[in-house]
């Protein structure tokens, strides 16, 4: 079995994909402090063109990831091919999922969500780096004790821990 050490991100690659770059510059800029171990490095699909081939090599990623995290922008509730994919394998495997809404929304936006996570065991927060990185660092654990009380239903940090973090 793979050491499980990364981060998965899922997102809409079409009409997110700067949100997944700028959390790639906070992770390469000194002076915030964020990390994260992309599981997106691993691999790439070599043949980009087939759907079996990128879902293959999606899984070895989510195989090695610890945590999941879904940017939930406007379309994405929508996206089946293959983010609702990866969140059904993530949710299979038992990987913790941080809902990261867009639109600063910080707890379940019923509208975007989507459906086969918007009742889950799921943290949802706003799109920032210091309540991304207070999540990375917190959920697994919280997520693998709630989950062992048989606790299930969205979760969100209530208003003190982005006051703690000066948000």
């Amino acid at each position: 079995m793979a050491y499980r050490n990364k981060t998965f991100v899922s997102f809409d690659g079409d009409n997110d994909m700067h949100y997944y770059r700028l959390m790639c510059a906070w992770k390469r800029n000194d002076n915030i402090p964020f990390n994260f171990f992309d599981a997106h490095d691993l691999n790439t699909a070599r043949d980009s063109s087939q759907e079996v081939s990128i879902k293959r090599q999606l899984r070895t990623r989510l195989l090695n990831a610890k945590i999941v995290v879904s940017l939930i922008g406007e379309h994405t509730r929508y996206l089946y091919k293959f983010v609702r994919w990866e969140l059904e394998q993530s949710l299979d495997l038992g990987l913790p999922i941080v809902a990261v809404n867009l639109n600063g929304r910080r707890s379940v936006d019923q509208n975007r969500c989507p459906p086969i996570i918007r009742e889950r065991l799921v943290i949802h927060i706003n799109f920032g780096s210091r309540i991304l990185q207070h999540a990375l660092d917190n959920w697994p654990a919280r997520f693998a004790r709630l989950r062992e009380q048989g606790i299930d239903g969205p979760r969100y940090y209530v208003d003190d821990v982005y006051t703690r973090l000066a948000l």
